[in-house]
């Protein structure tokens, strides 16, 4: 059975995308901890990230570097923070959050809540970032 994330990238459950390419998926997380927080995905549907052949492990990372760079342009903060914690949903994935400080990068803090036109807006403004 497809997961949530395999779902969202073949255009089945809507998202707000950044980018894509053969093999990754970038897109807004709806729960997002910070504004721009942005998950990005391979499309090879597998549950841990260290499981992924070397190739698809490495071609994600850097996908998901231009995405953080793409962010960095956009979203007001002092760094990217990183995450790979993989517990919500069983396909793999990297968490990119604009963060300030160490407060900022907290996922049991409560999710923030944008409307649909600040989630386009956002996802329109990094994409053209790229």
């Amino acid at each position: 059975m497809s997961s949530l994330f395999t779902k969202i990238y073949k255009g089945e459950i809507p998202s707000y995308k950044i980018a894509e390419d053969d093999n990754f998926f970038a897109f807004l997380d709806i729960y997002p901890i910070a504004k721009g927080h942005t998950l990005v995905i391979p499309k090879k549907e597998i549950e841990n990230l260290f499981d992924l052949d070397n190739e698809s492990y490495t071609g994600l990372w850097l996908f998901a570097k231009k995405i953080a760079v793409a962010m960095k342009k956009t979203i007001p903060c002092k760094r990217i923070g990183v995450a790979v914690v993989g517990l919500e949903v069983p396909h793999a994935h990297i968490n990119l959050v604009p963060i300030n400080d160490m407060n900022d990068f907290d996922f049991t803090m409560p999710k923030l809540k944008f409307s649909k036109e600040e989630f386009e807006e956002i996802a329109i403004k990094i994409s053209h970032a790229l």
